[in-house]
């Protein structure tokens, strides 16, 4: 895993729970075929999808306790 992408992520996403769950839930994307959002040689899934995040390509929407109680209902 590449600090410095792991770093630029971070920034975007401060929660590591958060992080680690939408990086390895793209990771597993992209080793089933799916394209990756930026342009990289010869990186690994989990570093390409850290730069996805740093470079702001994927978000990380936390639903608010209003949707939750919406959803239950």
């Amino acid at each position: 895993m590449n600090d410095k992408y792991l770093q630029r992520a971070l920034e975007k996403i401060p929660d590591k729970r958060s992080l680690i769950l939408l990086a390895s839930k793209r990771a597993k994307q992209l080793a089933r075929g799916d394209r990756p959002l930026v342009k990289h040689k010869e990186l690994d899934h989990i570093d390409v999808a850290l730069l996805e995040i740093a470079e702001g390509q994927l978000t990380f929407d936390i639903p608010n306790e209003e949707s939750e109680t919406d959803f239950l209902n």
